[in-house]
């Protein structure tokens, strides 16, 4: 996608993720926004931690040049974003084989109502966010979870502001039909 570029805009400064120091700006402007877009899709901090810094040696390793810190910014959103769905895809794979190998048949004793109802709660906002199509859990991934606005999420994307402020409506109005209630809260 990016190379190294020969002409820069005038008044950009050109970001080269071999450069150390300019490593160093893409990793300290980035991280927090990275490591929060992974976390939220595969809820497991030492996983999405992996996800991230493997985007960054991937940047790194390729010597990638980009026009503007943003530019760098958006396309490790994107690379993050891609690895992270597919751990979670592959970890639902196999959480599902292991659940069907050892507890096929158990069942599970309920340890108090509150934690039985708290725990119902998450699980069943997580299932409606897997319920939705891809299209439509991405922008509210992004929108929720990685703090993004319309406008950047669309760059990411690569879709116009107004298809994600439409697909974040969709979104939530799918989600409030699945969980059957007027407040979704998916934090």
């Amino acid at each position: 996608m990016f190379s190294n570029y020969s002409e820069v805009p005038e008044g950009k400064e050109q970001i080269d993720c071999a450069d150390p120091q300019d490593f160093k700006k893409v990793y300290d402007a980035t991280m927090q926004l990275l490591f929060k877009v992974s976390y939220r899709i595969v809820n497991d901090e030492e996983a999405a931690e992996d996800l991230v810094h493997d985007s960054f040696i991937k940047a790194n390793e390729k010597q990638l040049v980009f026009p503007s810190l943003d530019d760098a910014k958006y396309w490790l959103i994107r690379v993050v974003k891609n690895a992270s769905l597919n751990y979670a895809k592959r970890k639902l794979r196999e959480a599902k084989a292991y659940h069907k190998a050892l507890y096929e048949g158990r069942q599970q004793m309920e340890s108090g109502e509150t934690e039985l109802l708290k725990a119902e709660a998450v699980k069943s906002a997580r299932e409606a966010l897997e319920k939705l199509p891809p299209k439509l859990k991405e922008v509210l991934v992004l929108r929720e979870y990685g703090e993004m606005n319309y406008k950047e999420i669309g760059k990411v994307l690569g879709i116009t502001e107004a298809n994600v402020k439409v697909r974040v409506f969709r979104a939530r109005e799918q989600l409030m039909k699945l969980i059957g209630e007027e407040d979704v809260y998916l934090s």
